[in-house]
Order: C-alpha cells, then structure tokens, then sequence
C-alpha cells in the first residue's frame, strides 16, 4: 500500500473525550495529516475495536490511513490501513504474516541493528525517537539526532522521527534524510489542532526543499 509519512499524527486519548478526540482527528485530517495512528495503551480490546472504528470513519473522508499501534487484532478487525509495533510486541514479520502483503506494517527502532532487523523482516516504515522528552504517558528515551540519521541510512524505507516535536524544535532535524515527522501533543493538545498540523507540515516541507 502506497503512503505519505510527512505528517504522522499519533493520537492520545488521556486528555480527551471520545467525542473531542473525534473532532482533533478530524481537524488534524483538515490540516493536512498524512497518516493517523491510534494509540491505546490502557483500553480493552472491544473498546479500541469500538473506537478504531469511529477513528477509521473519519480518516476514510479525508482519505488518510489509519494505523493501529500495537493491536494487529483490532487493525484487522476495523480493516485498518496496518498496525504500528515496538519492541514489546508482535514481532514485525508476524505481523506482516498476519496482515498479508498489502498492508502497512510499521515499526519502532532506536538503533541501526533494530532497524535492519524490521526491514528484513518486512516493515514499511520506521519510526525512530524519541528526539526530544515527550509528555505523554508512553515511557522513552531520547535518540539522538546522529543515530537517527544513521537509521536512516541503514535501510530504504522511510524513517519517521518521533518525540517531543513541534514546529518551534523541528530545526535540529535541517539536516537529517528523514521522511517524516511524528507528532502527538502538538496536534493533539492544540486549541486549533488543524492550523497546527498545517503549521508543521509547512515547516517540514520547507525544511526538506531547503
């Protein structure tokens, strides 16, 4: 399956209602995100199935693929776009087993070894981070900028980063070969999450022809 990573919005329900985190994924959509991933670390499986698939009606409409982070199950279920994986979970090649050819399937790596690993075992794309502390509840480590680039160069499939970014911290990426950015808070926590997932998209795509 054919995707654009440029904007990567990662959704985070600890500070939001079923309905507004609805309404941020739409305006995120609005904005100009180009891949949705829901995360949700603490819901059962019948309510991440239940909200996946509210989540899916609105990306549908804008035409945006919707990743499941780390549920295959409910991915399949909700006949999302691919899943997202870590360390913890499905192992990348049975997850792609699972999914078939025609699906994403994505993959955390913090270093070259990881990353060399996913791609061999059959992911689309990596998202590496985190880059900078972040404030949601999802424990990281920070990555420096120079491993960052070194995955980049280690494989031929698109590298997202990841952790703590926004468009007032994207600058320290001017130079790093990677496809994409991930965000979580910056859109999610935004007043005006359209505007701000079109504020980063702008820096990013003029960051990237500059």
């Amino acid at each position: 399956m054919k995707f654009d990573p440029t904007l990567y919005v990662i959704t985070d329900s600890t500070y939001h209602t079923t309905e507004t985190l609805l309404h941020a994924v739409e305006e995120a959509c609005r904005g100009g995100a180009t891949l949705i991933q829901l995360r949700e670390k603490e819901t059962g499986g019948r309510a991440y199935l239940e909200l996946a698939q509210q989540v899916k009606a609105v990306t549908d409409r804008f035409q945006v693929p919707l990743i499941i982070d780390d549920r295959v199950d409910v991915a399949i279920a909700c006949d999302a776009a691919g899943v997202h994986v870590g360390a913890s979970d499905l192992p990348v090649a049975v997850c792609r087993k699972l999914l078939g050819p025609d699906k994403i399937v994505g993959a955390t790596a913090k270093s070259v070894e990881a990353a060399k690993a996913a791609y061999e075992d059959g992911a689309d794309y990596l998202g590496t981070g985190a880059i900078f502390p972040t404030t949601t509840h999802v424990t990281t480590k920070v990555t420096p900028v120079s491993v960052l680039n070194d995955v980049c160069r280690a494989v031929p499939i698109p590298v997202v980063a990841i952790g703590g970014l926004n468009a007032d911290n994207m600058d320290v990426l001017s130079e790093s070969p990677i496809a994409g950015v991930a965000v979580v808070s910056a859109v999610m926590k935004a007043a005006d999450p359209a505007a701000a997932a079109a504020h980063i998209k702008e820096k990013f795509d003029k960051m990237r022809t500059e």
